[in-house]
């Protein structure tokens, strides 16, 4: 119990110093080669980086709270 909840503590860290990771479609290049043709990353858009999920979860809780709130 008390690895995960080092685990998750760690990871809320982690989130809220680097929001953003590579990209896994792409590898954080922005580029794919799909049959020879190199076309841009869909899932980044060519921006290389995405928002973690542990992030993205804290975004949407900060947003519903500040709607609620007002």
């Amino acid at each position: 119990m008390a690895a995960l909840l080092l685990a998750l503590g760690w990871y809320a860290v982690l989130c809220a110093a680097r929001p953003f990771a590579p990209c896994r479609k792409c590898a954080g290049t922005g580029r794919l080669e799909h049959f020879g043709k190199v076309r841009t990353c869909p899932r980044c858009r060519g921006r290389k980086l995405r928002l973690r999920l542990g992030r993205r979860a804290h975004n949407a809780w900060q947003r519903e709270r500040e709607n609620g709130t007002q």
